[in-house]
């Protein structure tokens, strides 16, 4: 038996796949404007890990990650510009150049990181006519209302949207969680599609019942899992940054459009790496790379493995001594490894077996205290 924690109802649950041995699982991918930071892959390896336990323990993966290339905007209230547009001015080149340049390096660091690729790569650019149909299902249920700037899902429609993240609502309508929207009839309303400003041009925008523009970043994911898993699948990964808007959002739009709850059986999020007492963030300046480790000498799988000393749940504070401590712990194990490896290979099968399955069984023991 598996147990996992999960984020919806704050405790650990047995997983049981909505079938049988097969696990559909949702990972939240990369915004493609900028290489992903050290603090983005903590998310990944813990994805990478959940899902190779999961496949040793015999079920068999269906593993879909998303990739963001449009819609992402500056801000989480719906303010500002969007990441992918601010990321070709940065860099004179289109959109489409940079999605594909770091992609690219995004699945590069994958490889270096030993992590295992998706078994799909949905980005949000193809699937834009899925992403308007679930608007027009909102919109049809009488969910949702226009404003200058865009179509908006109306929270007070959905009584469950405060649960998932444990939001105080009424204190959002004191504080404002808003810049610059002032016509939303509560500050929890999102985005579902962004039209673009009288006057404007910009390089991606598509036709819609509502006007030219672009889709909210949340609804991509709601469609895309949709349209590749199933109404209701069995897990979805995210970073805790996530939790109080994204999957918020995503939970609301995709209950009621599709009228099925839970919509997502099991949701998991990992904590943040930390450098100083502040998480890993570009907009902090804390932009480290894989390649940053590398410079220093840093095997990336000793990265990995650094991660393996702190609990996902749990956040992690980094610093190059730690990962160069991680780097000579992981030789030395590779040593005793290889060492283990080398006396089964020249023992009996029985005598093997002896001695492996407590190691199993401890693994097993651990993993179920840990999940």
């Amino acid at each position: 038996m598996i147990r996992l924690f999960n984020t919806m109802t704050r405790h650990k649950d047995e997983f049981r796949p909505l079938d049988d041995m097969k696990v559909g699982l949702y990972t939240c991918g990369p915004t493609v404007y900028n290489y992903a930071h050290i603090g983005n892959l903590r998310t990944y390896v813990f994805e990478d890990i959940l899902k190779r336990t999961l496949s040793y323990a015999g079920y068999k993966v269906r593993h879909v990650m998303n990739v963001t290339d449009v819609g992402h905007l500056t801000s989480d209230q719906d303010a500002g510009e969007d990441k992918m547009e601010v990321g070709a001015q940065r860099e004179g080149r289109t959109v489409w150049e940079i999605a594909q340049f770091y992609l690219d390096a995004f699945r590069k660091d994958m490889q270096r990181l030993h992590l295992i690729e998706p078994d799909v790569w949905c980005r949000a650019t193809d699937h834009i006519a899925e992403q308007i149909d679930m608007v027009k299902a909102l919109e049809a249920k009488g969910l949702t209302y226009i404003l200058d700037d865009g179509v908006y899902f109306d929270v007070s429609t959905f009584p469950r949207y405060a649960e998932f993240a444990d939001l105080r609502l009424g204190e959002m309508e004191t504080t404002g969680r808003v810049e610059g929207i002032d016509d939303k009839r509560h500050p929890a309303d999102f985005a579902l599609w962004k039209l673009t400003p009288p006057g404007v041009k910009r390089q991606q925008e598509w036709d819609s019942p509502w006007g030219r523009g672009f889709p909210g970043w949340h609804i991509e994911c709601s469609a895309m899992s949709t349209e590749l898993l199933g109404e209701s699948f069995d897990i979805h990964t995210g970073g805790v940054d996530h939790i109080r808007v994204h999957h918020t959002n995503e939970v609301a739009q995709s209950e009621c459009a599709l009228d099925v709850h839970p919509w997502v059986s099991i949701w998991m999020h990992n904590e943040f790496l930390d450098v100083g007492g502040e998480k890993v963030s570009k907009s902090k300046g804390h932009v480290l790379l894989v390649d940053t480790l590398v410079e220093e000498g840093i095997s990336p799988l000793a990265f990995r493995y650094f991660f393996l000393q702190a609990h996902y749940r749990q956040q992690q504070h980094f610093t190059l001594d730690h990962v160069r401590a991680a780097d000579t712990a992981l030789r030395r194990l590779t040593h005793h490894a290889v060492a283990a490896r080398d006396e089964v290979d020249g023992d009996a099968s029985a005598a093997a077996e002896a001695r492996t399955s407590p190691l199993r069984e401890a693994f097993w023991g651990a993993l179920a205290d840990d999940l």
